[in-house]
């Protein structure tokens, strides 16, 4: 059986925090799952490339600004009748409520633990059948 290869779409204005998503996910999350990443540092980068691509998942930084993860996990989820799952990245676990609101998926809070990363990932891809 071979690999299920995916496209995780990772969204922060920082180029370190996309690298720890990067480094957090690994390339083969799980048994049967392969990744491949597409970067954004921009509000209209991360939604042109949603519309104009097969994303599979958004791994959206919550703290980036000026545009944040959770305004742009609410915009697709509200747009598109086809959004990808949606998983943001918060700096408190109290802002799960935030996240529940902008109809994220998932979250994870910063400093990213890799295998809670990996296996939230993995579950995301896993649940998340593609049309």
């Amino acid at each position: 059986m071979s690999d299920r290869l995916c496209t995780v779409l990772l969204y922060s204005d920082d180029p370190e925090v996309r690298d720890r998503m990067r480094l957090a996910v690994g390339t083969r999350p799980a048994p049967g799952l392969q990744i491949e990443f597409a970067e954004a540092s921009t509000y209209a980068e991360c939604i042109r490339l949603v519309d104009d691509y097969e994303i599979d998942l958004l791994l959206l930084d919550g703290e980036a600004s000026p545009g944040g993860g959770l305004g742009i996990a609410r915009q697709i989820k509200d747009d598109r009748d086809d959004a990808p799952p949606t998983c943001v990245v918060i700096a408190r676990a109290a802002d799960r409520w935030l996240a529940a609101y902008a109809q994220a998926d998932a979250t994870l809070v910063h400093p990213l633990d890799p295998v809670t990363t990996g296996t939230t990932v993995a579950g995301l891809l896993r649940a998340h059948t593609p049309a």
